[in-house]
């Protein structure tokens, strides 16, 4: 199931390459901020057209229209995200509140049992994140629905936690993993490319720089957007894998 989703994610995040070129050149502006909505509604765009898709369909990328509602979903979504990160964050807080009033020993003991217990409810809530916002997107974009906690926990329960658990786990790697391997390629290709201009007589270093930012270009037009949809597709299909 799990690979079947990311088999179905990769192709589909490749359908249309002008659309991350588009959502490579919003990411220019994501520290104006309001691009970044842009950019996160685009990603549940992406998410409400799987929820209501299949793996191996024919679902094609979301057209850019209506940007007004493209943004203030966008909005919904780092809503949904802040509300739920907002539990591990204070939990790790009282936990350093509580620490920093003992003596040694006993403070990082109290430390350390905070720092387990804040990265539980971390993943917790980064999962609640993802199939909230999924079953906000299923039932008609109705904001109530991203924290119907008992609903989620049972589309949880019914597709598996630890298959949830395994899918992002598996969509953070694939994603490191893509990143890393389009650096190493660049930087190997700009690095031969540098020693050969040395024996030139021609100053590398040029060179190196002009590397990092073509890496830099590529990463945020092409990578980035790509990797954006993938995860938002795979979560999406996750969804759907429902008993």
């Amino acid at each position: 199931m799990i690979l079947d989703i990311y088999k179905d994610a990769l192709e589909y995040s490749a359908k249309d390459w002008k659309t991350l070129v588009i959502l490579g050149v919003i990411c220019l502006f994501t520290l104006l901020l309001l691009p970044a909505f842009l950019i996160t509604g685009y990603n549940y765009r992406v998410i409400n057209t799987a929820v209501h898709g299949v793996i191996n369909g024919r679902d094609p990328l979301p057209d850019f229209e209506d940007l007004i509602s493209m943004f203030v979903d966008g909005v919904k979504v780092v809503i949904v995200q802040i509300l739920y990160l907002l539990l591990p964050i204070i939990i790790f807080f009282v936990f350093a509140v509580v620490a920093g009033q003992a003596n040694g020993v006993a403070a990082s003991a109290i430390m350390i049992i905070g720092c387990i217990i804040t990265f539980v409810a971390f993943v917790v809530a980064e999962l609640m994140i993802q199939m909230g916002i999924c079953h906000m997107a299923y039932n008609d974009g109705a904001f109530s629905k991203a924290f119907a906690i008992s609903e989620i926990k049972e589309v949880i329960d019914e597709i598996g936690w630890f298959e949830c658990i395994a899918t992002l786990l598996g969509l953070i790697i694939i994603t490191l993993v893509i990143f890393s391997v389009v650096s190493i390629i660049i930087g190997i290709i700009f690095t031969v490319f540098g020693v050969s201009t040395a024996v030139l007589g021609i100053n590398p270093s040029a060179i190196f720089i002009l590397g990092g930012i073509i890496n830099s270009l590529i990463t945020m037009f092409l990578v980035g957007p790509y990797l954006s949809i993938f995860n938002s597709r795979s979560i999406g299909l996750l969804y759907t894998m429902q008993i």
